[in-house]
């Protein structure tokens, strides 16, 4: 027989769930805090560090100035990594939800070797230079190879585990070929070499206007996308009992993760880590639900990127290291982190 608990105690427990999202929402704010300032930290500080006044200065009051150029120029830079950050965020996301895999990334798809091997073949084959003319190149590599993934993963009756062996060998297959390319190329290996490792240090508004409609759409599609995850992240059986359809759900998945990490990866090539941590930090705390991970990730991925690549203007000056690299040296030891503590739970 059921006993119902008594008035009081429902009066107790009934605020808990209230709670909690408070909790997130100042969570959020405060996160959305921490993105400013690591923004304005990207503005101000460089091969020549500026004040708070002359970044105030540049951005509201521009006259011409030294300082007010170097703000310009940083901004377009700060620009790209807010979007570019927040794109590989919702796309780890994403991924990890539709794998049911938590240490899986934009990677895992093939679609930053997709992008890459596209951009190769524009600059050996086509005669390809600048960012503006094979940013398209890159973009629709990613597309064609998240199409090929899919469709060798089963289509629509993939499941998590053929899409994520597909992705690997279709980038090995890639990586390969571009290796190859850049090998035989000697011309190619040079205008690719920072590009392949990543990069903001080339950002152009000509760049953010091309990429931006690109990224709103991926972003507007992945917070969509947020109920249905959550339900396929349960199973596939837990999912059609909660009348959520598994094949459409993985198709504009894979179509938010590919517009997202596309367009990234073809504005600063490709970038490792970002949509594997944060994704993974995020869930810490604010539980399995999609809809708080998401915009989380939107908001702290950029902070990562952002402050990856403050952290390379600092460590190198009067040069710079790469983006990519930072947040390859950063992500590896915590990948390795999270497989341990992974493996140690499962035992």
């Amino acid at each position: 027989m059921l006993v119902e608990s008594p008035p009081e105690q429902r009066a107790e427990t009934a605020p808990a769930p209230t709670n909690r999202r408070a909790v997130r929402a100042f969570g959020l704010l405060l996160s959305v805090v921490l993105l400013v300032l690591v923004a304005l930290a990207s503005i101000a500080i460089g091969a020549k560090e500026l004040s708070l006044g002359q970044v105030w200065h540049g951005l509201f009051e521009d006259s011409g100035t030294y300082g007010d150029v170097v703000v310009a120029e940083r901004l377009s830079r700060t620009l790209l990594g807010l979007l570019a950050g927040a794109a590989l965020g919702l796309a780890g996301a994403v991924l990890q939800a539709l794998t049911r895999n938590p240490l899986a990334d934009p990677g895992l798809l093939g679609i930053n070797a997709g992008a890459s091997a596209a951009v190769v073949t524009a600059i050996t084959y086509f005669g390809v230079t600048s960012l503006t003319g094979y940013v398209w190149f890159a973009f629709f590599g990613a597309a064609a190879v998240g199409a090929l993934v899919w469709f060798l993963g089963g289509s629509r009756g993939a499941t998590p585990v053929r899409l994520a062996l597909a992705g690997t060998a279709v980038s090995a297959a890639l990586y390969g070929y571009l290796q190859a390319v850049m090998i035989m190329d000697e011309a190619a290996l040079g205008k690719m070499r920072f590009w392949t490792v990543g990069s903001l240090a080339s950002a152009t508004n000509s760049t953010i206007t091309q990429v931006l409609p690109f990224l709103l759409t991926g972003t507007v599609l992945a917070l969509a996308l947020a109920r249905p995850l959550n339900a396929v992240a349960m199973g596939d059986d837990t999912a059609k009992a909660l009348g959520a359809n598994l094949n459409r759900t993985r198709v504009l998945s894979m179509l938010a993760a590919t517009v997202l990490c596309g367009a990234a990866t073809a504005a600063c090539g490709p970038i490792v880590f970002v949509g594997l941590m944060v994704p993974h930090v995020v869930r810490s705390f604010t539980g399995p639900d999609l809809r708080w991970i998401l915009p989380y990730a939107a908001i702290l991925s950029p902070v990562l990127l952002l402050g990856a690549d403050v952290i390379g203007r600092i460590v190198a000056r009067p040069s710079e290291l790469q983006v990519g690299i930072v947040t390859a040296i950063l992500g590896g030891p915590v990948f390795i982190f999270l497989v341990r503590r992974r493996r140690t739970a499962q035992l």
